[in-house]
């Protein structure tokens, strides 16, 4: 049986890791994924990236409309092996925080915690104030790994994918996929 994994898009900038993080997981055999992509995510894919919302949509195994709470991700007996929301709205925290699960997304973020699964918020904001940071420890505290996209310069990235990739990387380490995305310190 295949791995699955959640990927959920929010609107904040940066939707180009999601879009990397499904490339790079479309490669991948063993991995199924089920992607949830935002209004707002859709709307910033097309205005930061050169892809379409679709042609994103079409990396992955599974697309869900993130206002249907009836679907399979949100039901803890629909088996996962984690999710990654990538990027991760400051709005979506705060969804996510205080279990309020207005749309798909964050409500298959909330049962990825109730059944105890991986959960990854690559939150994107700058600077942040003592609210973002009061949201994220209490993600923290009900089990979200956070993981914002702080680039690491000791493997010396030469492009923007270096330094996308080293992130993604790290996401995949924790929820136990290997990779060659970035060289490891030694």
């Amino acid at each position: 049986m295949k791995r699955r994994i959640i990927i959920g898009m929010a609107g904040a900038s940066g939707v180009i890791y999601g879009v990397k993080i499904l490339s790079l997981l479309k490669e991948m055999q063993d991995i199924e994924t089920h992607l949830i992509i935002s209004e707002s995510g859709k709307r910033n894919i097309e205005i930061e990236t050169e892809y379409k919302a679709e042609e994103v949509a079409a990396m992955a195994d599974v697309v869900y409309n993130d206002k249907d709470v009836g679907a399979a991700l949100a039901s803890g007996s629909f088996l996962t092996d984690g999710m990654v929301v990538i990027p991760c709205t400051i709005k979506t925290l705060s969804g996510i925080a205080n279990s309020y699960t207005t749309n798909l997304l964050v409500r298959a973020a909330d049962v990825t915690l109730k059944e105890k699964r991986k959960l990854v918020l690559v939150v994107r904001e700058t600077p942040l104030h003592k609210g973002h940071l009061r949201l994220m420890t209490m993600a923290a505290d009900i089990g979200a790994h956070i993981l914002p996209p702080i680039p690491s310069f000791y493997h010396q990235p030469k492009t923007i994918d270096d330094i996308i990739h080293q992130t993604i990387g790290k996401i995949f380490d924790y929820l136990q996929i290997e990779h060659n995305l970035f060289k490891r310190w030694e």
